[in-house]
């Protein structure tokens, strides 16, 4: 195989703080946020006069107002800056309209090919949602905007400058705003490093080069790690993720890292790994199926939330579990009708191969329970049906601990990753009986994510549990205004949240 670099798994631009006078300073690029309006917000109309007035008259005109996602390139005919990129944030100041706005303008700096750029926030959304939450959104935004992925292309002849750099200006509380970009630079980081991981092809990023990732991940920021491989999985009893690899020529990994930064028992979070999904014997049609590609996305985010936790050392213990394995269709592969067996102990009728997210999950959802876990929180691409159900705006949540339920729908908000709670009646249990095994590993197509979710759960055993089915959100097919399309790094930002609340 041709080797290919996989650079991108990183951010290529940074975010720094400097004093508000740099938005007056040489630059080829100043973007300004501005809240939706009629006119100009008085704060920046020193800023505005100083640059020629053409954001006044944007507004006199009413070519800008504003609002969400709107943007106007302008070339001052005063000052220094070479273009003045106004960008609105909408009607409602909030640390998602920031974040939102953020990305508009690290998307638009890229196209446009600088090096370096400014962004000047407007006073009057300071006052709204205060300099921390800014800060902190600024620093996910931007890297969130800017994120492409060019690597596996031939540079072109006439190559743009690439953008390395967005200076924030800083606000009167500096030492908050600083605060929160460093929260929120650390997150965009791993949100970064999780698309870098999701983009690539499965013949790059297959189940080795994940525990290649995670022993780089471990070793940059000072965490344990345990790779095991096809010989120490078969020892340790994982009947269920041996399974799913049997039909491939790639070997399984069972990946563990732990991050200790302070007392008591872990989180942990579990993100489901299959680095290539046909569907097995039980095949996906051809069409898209190339994006399954994403069927890891939710081993990237576990990968991503330790990039923050490297970043920012929080006092919290957290464990991530990636069970790790390829789904091809072979003379080896496990069919339809057998029975298989689980770390867990309970024995498995395959009535879909297509149904092996699940079958990774229950092997690592049994393995969490010798780290005494607070919680564990599980992640996956895992059912169509809850595409069908959610669509891309929201993630399917599925726990039975009430409580926990609340914990992380509240991150979600914050993150603006939203989840919605999905049921686990009792009722539901029925559709994974099996007449010859203990259960089988799919209920049929009717509440089909449900039935995977009451699957899980009878992996659980001793700890809160909750269930994250990112299908609709991993990835996107369009391209907005604020990213590409392809991979969206979703789970990194409600991860970071839900943990970092459990220490502030």
């Amino acid at each position: 195989m041709q080797a290919f670099t996989t650079k991108g798994t990183m951010p290529s631009v940074t975010t720094r703080v400097a004093d508000s006078e740099a938005a007056l300073l040489a630059t080829p690029f100043l973007a300004v946020l501005v809240p939706q309006g009629e006119t100009l917000p008085a704060s920046l109309q020193t800023l505005d006069a100083a640059l020629g007035g053409a954001a006044a008259r944007a507004f006199a005109a009413g070519d800008f107002r504003g609002k969400k996602d709107e943007s106007l390139l302008t070339h001052p005919s005063a000052g220094v800056a070479t273009r003045v990129l106004l960008v609105g944030v909408g009607a409602t100041a909030s640390a998602s309209a920031v974040r939102r706005a953020a990305a508009v303008v690290g998307k638009r700096a890229r196209l446009t090919g600088v090096e370096t750029a400014t962004i000047v926030v407007a006073a009057e959304i300071f006052a709204g949602i205060g300099a921390a939450a800014v800060g902190q959104a600024l620093g996910e935004g931007v890297p969130y905007g800017a994120w492409h992925f060019s690597s596996m292309k031939r540079p072109p002849e006439e190559a743009k400058p690439i953008l390395t750099e967005v200076v924030l200006a800083a606000p009167t509380d500096r030492a908050a705003f600083e605060a929160g970009h460093r929260v929120g630079a650390a997150i965009g980081a791993g949100q970064a490093y999780t698309r870098g991981l999701q983009v690539l092809p499965g013949n790059v990023c297959t189940p080795t080069y994940m525990g290649e990732q995670a022993r780089d991940l471990a070793a940059r920021h000072g965490f344990a790690s345990t790779i095991l491989d096809k010989a120490a999985i078969t020892t340790e009893g994982m009947h269920a993720l041996l399974a799913v690899a049997q039909g491939s020529a790639e070997e399984p990994r069972f990946i563990v890292l732990e991050y200790q930064g302070g007392e008591g028992p872990p989180v942990v979070l579990v993100g489901k790994g299959v680095s290539f999904d046909t569907g097995g014997i039980s095949i996906k049609p051809a069409e898209k199926m190339e994006d399954m590609k994403f069927d890891m996305s939710g081993a990237a985010a576990v990968f991503g939330a330790f990039e923050m936790l490297g970043a920012l050392k929080p006092k919290i213990n957290v464990v991530g579990l990636v069970p790790s394995a390829e789904n091809m269709p072979s003379g080896t592969a496990v069919k339809p009708g057998d029975v298989i067996g689980s770390l867990g102990g309970k024995t498995i009728e395959m009535i879909n191969t297509d149904a092996e997210g699940r079958l990774l999950l229950c092997d690592a959802l049994a393995y969490a329970k010798r780290f005494a876990p607070a919680a564990v929180l599980d992640i996956a691409t895992l059912t169509g049906a809850v595409v069908v159900a959610l669509g891309s705006t929201a993630t399917g949540l599925f726990t039975p601990d009430a409580e926990l339920e609340a914990e992380v729908r509240a991150a979600g908000d914050r993150a603006d990753e939203r989840v919605w709670p999905m049921p686990l009646w009792d009722e539901y249990r029925d559709l994974m009986k099996s007449d010859i095994a203990d259960l089988k590993n799919s209920g049929g197509r009717a509440a089909g994510s449900i039935s995977a979710g009451w699957f899980l759960r009878e992996f659980v055993e001793g700890y809160p549990w909750a269930h994250l089915d990112i299908a609709g959100t991993a990835y996107s097919d369009r391209e907005d205004a604020t990213r590409v399309k392809g991979p969206t790094g979703v789970g990194v930002r409600l991860f970071s949240e839900f943990l970092l609340a459990r220490v502030r």
